[in-house]
């Protein structure tokens, strides 16, 4: 098994060291053709618009569509969330459109606003700490999406941080930058089960 991190930006580096530990070969994704030699794809946090202004530029847009709607499974972290998602609340950017999920950016307030939160993740025996940084949360999903995390805003709303949708896996935080393996082996385990 041989899972991708896109690596056109942002923490590509912490995913791919963190699913090695966890014993998946992985390599760095920045064209198509290394897209074609990938069982599965990790698009990591970083800026949103970024990575998808260069994926778009790289000819990798159209690319990772096609391969996720034939099947291969995608984890997408914080910007990589919003790269999945079929829409975002407040501007248009670059988008793959296979999660159905309405998101917004950087919901959770500004970099300054960061911080580290202790969830429930369905699946999960025990909670686990989630780094929100400039942190996205979903507005609205579909009926295909299944909602395995949810966190309270400053007014007592709750929102999505963690969804599935089939092979799709999604969160709204960097589960790479803590020791904690488990969502990785959840997207791997989505791998096998293809």
């Amino acid at each position: 098994m041989t899972v991708g991190v896109l690596a056109l930006q942002g923490d590509f580096r912490e995913h791919a060291a963190m699913l090695e530990s966890i014993g998946c070969n992985t390599i760095e994704v920045r064209t198509s053709e290394d897209l074609d030699t990938v069982d599965a794809l990790v698009i990591p946090g970083g800026e949103s618009t970024t990575i998808g202004m260069l994926a778009t530029r790289y000819g990798l847009m159209d690319a990772m569509r096609s391969r996720c709607i034939d099947g291969m499974p995608i984890f997408g972290t914080c910007a990589g969330m919003i790269v999945l998602a079929g829409a975002t609340s407040d501007g248009n950017q670059p988008q793959l459109g296979v999660l159905d999920a309405l998101v917004r950016r950087n919901a959770f307030g500004r970099q300054i606003d960061s911080f580290e939160a202790t969830i429930d993740v369905r699946g999960l025996a025990s909670p686990m700490t989630a780094v929100f940084i400039r942190a996205p949360w979903i507005e609205k999903v579909g009926a295909d999406v299944e909602v395995l995390a949810s966190v309270m805003d400053s007014y007592g709303g709750s929102h999505p941080v963690v969804v599935q949708q089939g092979h799709i896996l999604a969160t709204s935080f960097h589960p790479e930058l803590t020791s904690d393996t488990r969502l990785h082996e959840m997207f791997v385990a989505l791998i096998s089960d293809r």
